[in-house]
């Protein structure tokens, strides 16, 4: 049974009808188009589907759209794209941190969510971070580096980084 409800996802206010349970990942890729977040594992282990509720790092693949009603959700699209990418985007393209690219947007996702708490992590610290996205490619050496790059240029003018 599909419920109307109000869900506010990148700064918009969107009306999807959905069964509560139904998982936010669904809700976000087949009702509105956004494809950012990647169906993975369908168990809220690799990541694939992370997207940001109130600053925190969430899969949304086992999360109840019910359970985002009243919270800001965030996803890729959210973030940055075109010209104004994110300093995180923008180190991964920098440093070509992604290969297959399926684990980007949860590698992504944490990371912004990382230096939105701790704007200059250690290595352990963004290792900690990082530590249950799943990167089948062996990308992990680069994404580490990509995203302290992307932590030394926080702080910074944007026509800086």
């Amino acid at each position: 049974m599909s419920d109307t409800m109000e869900i506010t996802v990148n700064g918009h206010v969107h009306k999807v009808s959905a069964g509560g349970s139904t998982p936010l990942l669904y809700v976000l890729r087949n009702e509105m188009g956004l494809n950012g977040p990647q169906f993975g594992c369908g168990l809220g282990q690799c990541g694939a589907c992370t997207v940001i509720v109130d600053d925190e790092a969430v899969r949304s693949c086992n999360l109840p759209v019910s359970r985002v009603a009243g919270k800001n959700v965030i996803t890729l699209e959210g973030i940055g794209s075109g010209d104004r990418l994110h300093p995180v985007q923008a180190a991964f393209l920098d440093l070509q941190a992604a290969q297959c690219g399926y684990c980007s947007n949860g590698m992504i996702m944490t990371s912004v969510a990382l230096l939105n708490r701790t704007p200059h992590p250690d290595d352990a610290e963004i290792r900690a971070a990082l530590d249950e996205n799943l990167c089948r490619c062996g990308s992990h050496s680069r994404i580490l580096r990509a995203v302290s790059r992307a932590a030394a240029r926080n702080g910074r003018a944007p026509e800086e980084r």
